[in-house]
């Protein structure tokens, strides 16, 4: 039998009916999988991590301004400003720039500008992002990387300065976990340490 949920409002509840039509018909790159398992794993990351339910709740939208035509009314109107702010605030300005701009870009925002709300949400999606190509990895081997627009070298550099960035910025508190979730799993990937970090193979969300 499942168990009585926590106290989670309504709105929860919309925000995945919501993000299920948004994404209906959308699979994981190089894969069948229902792109809903992604912004329904980050979420889990930040139940799991005791993360308030607006984060949560912008765990399940994160991806729906930047890739379906869900518009930022539809987000606004039934879960609020401060859920918007922060699907606006992890979506990227021009999907038609290049990749070495917008990854830049996002390196850069998440580096200066960036709420601890959108840093946990951020990296949330940035765990279950790295968990994928670690499992593609480990199923198709290194072909696995023709799939990605730019090549391991470049996947390796945004992942890491990725995990100097979250390292720096959530450096107190519970949330630390979750940076430190991230960090395990980019040494998986990429065979590397970035600084600071401690390689072994715990996993915390």
């Amino acid at each position: 039998m499942p168990q009585e949920a926590k106290a989670y409002s309504l709105k929860l509840y919309d925000a995945i009916e919501l993000a299920a039509r948004a994404h209906h018909g959308q699979v994981r790159k190089g894969s069948e999988i229902p792109y809903l398992v992604h912004p329904l794993a980050v979420a889990g990351i930040l139940i799991r991590a005791n993360c308030p339910e607006h984060l949560v709740i912008a765990g399940i939208l994160h991806d729906t301004l930047e890739d379906t035509p869900v518009t930022l009314e539809e987000i606004r109107l039934p879960f609020g400003r401060e859920v918007a702010d922060l699907v606006v605030a992890l979506s990227e300005p021009d999907k038609k720039a290049p990749w070495e701009e917008r990854k830049a870009h996002t390196i850069e925002y998440l580096e200066q500008v960036a709420t601890l709300d959108v840093l946990l949400v951020s990296v949330a999606d940035k765990i279950d992002n790295v968990r994928a190509i670690r499992e593609g990895l480990e199923s198709a081997g290194e072909a696995f990387w023709l799939r990605f627009n730019r090549p391991r070298e470049n996947q390796k550099w945004y992942y890491q300065r990725l995990a100097e960035v979250f390292e720096r910025r959530i450096s107190t508190g519970a949330d630390v976990a979750l940076a430190h979730a991230f960090k395990i799993e980019v040494v998986r990937v990429f065979g590397t340490i970035p600084a600071g970090a401690a390689p072994h193979t715990i996993r915390l969300f």
